[in-house]
């Protein structure tokens, strides 16, 4: 199998999970704020409310812009929610709810790294393969890497919505891949969608390889 030049990988899902889910983090930040409701009832809400929006992408943005629009993308899907769990009228405050769960996504405490991550990581920097990350999240991803120390392994970051194009769209792919001057054909991108991964990558030249992280498969870590 030739080696690439360069290999992408998604985030969350594929590099970086939540710990326990999502709906266990928002049910122990609501309950600072005086509202309970079952974790799972939260998790359910939450996905129903994330599937239903839109693409984080903000095409007529300006770029000091972009922060907003994503805390305003994610207020939207965190309100829907709790609409949907039946408790939103029980927040005395859900704007400083929010704030503090949005602030609390963007550190290390709700992520955790697959255990096959940093010796795949280190394995393809000794092989000379080049490691970016291509996420449809957004700006937070910087600090969470950095926090959970693999910054400094990926030379490019490509998210959608300073890309203003979201996976499957062949356009994020073009972007990431003209941060390394590199060809399609010379590149995997590795992530756990099949749509928006394994087809958006095959689509847009690139080799996609899909990881199902609910049956734990290994990265590879093989040399090529």
């Amino acid at each position: 199998m030739e080696r690439p030049k360069v290999i992408f990988l998604d985030a969350v899902g594929t590099i970086i999970g939540v710990k326990g889910s999502v709906g266990e983090v928002y049910r122990q930040i609501a309950q600072e704020f005086d509202v309970d409701v079952p974790a799972d009832t939260l998790n359910r809400a939450f996905y129903e409310s994330f599937k239903a929006a839109p693409p984080p992408i903000f095409p007529d943005a300006d770029s000091q812009d972009i922060l907003q629009r994503e805390f305003d993308w994610w207020r939207i899907v965190a309100l829907n929610t709790f609409e949907s769990a039946g408790v939103l009228k029980e927040f005395a405050d859900f704007s400083a709810f929010f704030s503090e769960l949005y602030i609390h996504f963007g550190t290390a405490e709700p992520w955790f790294v697959y255990p096959d991550v940093l010796p795949s990581l280190v394995n393809w920097r000794r092989m000379g393969i080049e490691l970016g990350v291509l996420s449809n999240f957004d700006s937070r991803i910087y600090s969470v890497l950095q926090s959970l120390g693999l910054r400094d392994f990926f030379s490019s970051i490509t998210i959608s919505t300073q890309a203003r194009a979201a996976k499957p769209d062949p356009q994020i792919f073009a972007i990431a891949l003209e941060k390394h001057n590199c060809s399609p054909d010379a590149a995997w991108h590795i992530g756990d969608s099949v749509e928006e991964d394994y087809n958006g990558a095959k689509a847009a030249g690139l080799r996609g390889i899909l990881i199902n992280r609910e049956q734990k498969p290994a990265l590879s870590t093989q040399s090529f």
